[in-house]
């Protein structure tokens, strides 16, 4: 990797690990204790790589300095050991300073902080943000644009979110069989819109963050490692990001544009995620609950088959059809008519499509689009300028500049 690119890649990989386990040695209610440790040992990396060029281990280098300003802050703050080390996961500040960034003390800890951020007393959605913030190292306006927001309303989203964790004295600990029940499911989500923003993401100029959707892999392992949390969702939601995965770098071109799923290189997919897709969605498939990850695994799942049959559109229909029932969603149902117009009918589609009406969505100009092309061609590249006209990335709008050019270019 360039050294230009370094700092921020593990600005993303590292910095959500070390605020985990300074956050279970400090407690949540010194949670910007940690966040100011954590964003001052990133801040001397770029001061000092920039002069003296990247260590030989720059990850070892980043946790011996957080480590090294963790200790700091501990002798520079006299009341720290009346005030603070009583309440400490350690018996003494002695003993607390000894900062555990190993492999094992990270998974644990980060296992334990996303149960702990998703804690009932904190309302869904600042929930997810406060996970996306503190475990995945987004920031601010990351996560506005995964929210489709607005960065004050992110902030004070995250600002209310840390003083309820701190009200309320909510401890770090593992998982329990009653934390699972109650907070399993936003976990799983905050995963899932982790990957999600990596996938698709409307933020910058990269349409694929490859390194988010690793994160949220990585999180998603974490979970299958520990036995309270190896549930059949978990291991569906790991068989849909596996199979997504899986066509990493059939989805875009070397200017990094997006590729379209009916236009991709089917030989570049990634046999070996697909097989561990395969893997993962049939070790979902045990006990009575039916989850959307398994609904969309299964979409997923069909779409690594790269042959256009009726089998395959009728298949993946009929899992929309049960995705709607279980969790209406507007972008579910928009997708669900693509699938439409393949299994039956262009015509039948068109209805179902220009029933949503959801005009503040490009995608939903770009589906119209699509589908009339062949019945009308003027009113579809109409569509489809008003796709580029909503579209909110740059790469967005380029690819819909090429399929206007290819209209334009048929007799």
């Amino acid at each position: 990797m360039e050294e230009t690119g370094l700092l921020p890649h593990l600005f993303r990989t590292e910095y959500s690990k070390i605020i985990a386990v300074l956050c279970n040695h400090f407690g949540m209610e010194h949670i910007e204790v940690a966040e100011d440790i954590v964003s001052d040992t990133f801040l001397t990396a770029a001061e000092l790589w920039g002069m003296k060029g990247v260590p030989e281990n720059p990850v070892a280098w980043l946790y011996t300095v957080a480590k090294n300003k963790t200790r700091n802050h501990l002798k520079r703050h006299h009341l720290f050991e009346k005030k603070i080390a009583p309440d400490l996961r350690y018996p003494s500040a002695d003993t607390g300073t000894d900062i555990d960034l190993s492999t094992t003390a990270i998974a644990d800890s980060q296992l334990a902080m996303i149960f702990t951020v998703c804690h009932p007393s904190v309302s869904k959605e600042a929930q997810i943000a406060l996970a996306l913030n503190l475990l995945c190292g987004f920031g601010v306006q990351e996560i506005a644009d995964a929210f489709l927001t607005n960065r004050e309303t992110i902030y004070k989203r995250l600002k209310r979110a840390k003083e309820k964790l701190r009200e309320e004295k909510i401890a770090i600990a593992p998982p329990t069989v009653q934390m699972v029940a109650e907070r399993m499911e936003i976990v799983l989500t905050t995963l899932y819109l982790l990957f999600n923003e990596g996938y698709y993401s409307v933020s910058g100029h990269h349409p694929l963050k490859k390194e988010c959707c690793m994160e949220a892999m990585r999180l998603c392992l974490l979970l299958l490692g520990n036995p309270l949390t190896h549930t059949p969702a978990t291991n569906a939601l790991m068989a849909l990001m596996c199979f997504h995965a899986s066509r990493f770098e059939a989805r875009t071109n070397s200017k990094g544009e997006v590729i379209l799923y009916e236009d991709q290189d089917t030989l570049l997919w990634n046999k070996d995620l697909v097989e561990k897709g395969i893997f993962y969605l049939n070790s979902s498939a045990y006990g009575n609950q039916l989850s959307k990850f398994h609904l969309e695994a299964g979409i997923a799942y069909w779409h690594t088959h790269p042959e256009d049959t009726r089998e395959k559109w009728e298949a993946i229909l009929q899992l929309y059809n049960k995705l709607l029932m279980l969790e209406y969603t507007p972008v579910a149902a928009l997708n669900r008519t693509y699938a439409l117009a393949k299994a039956n009918s262009i015509d039948e589609a068109i209805a179902e499509a220009e029933k949503l009406q959801l005009t503040d969505n490009h995608f939903y100009f770009v589906l119209l689009g699509e589908l009339y092309a062949q019945l009308d061609p003027e009113k579809a590249k109409t569509l489809l300028r008003t796709a580029k006209e909503v579209a909110r990335s740059e790469s967005d709008r380029q690819l819909i500049q090429k399929k206007i050019a290819e209209l334009e270019e048929k007799p």
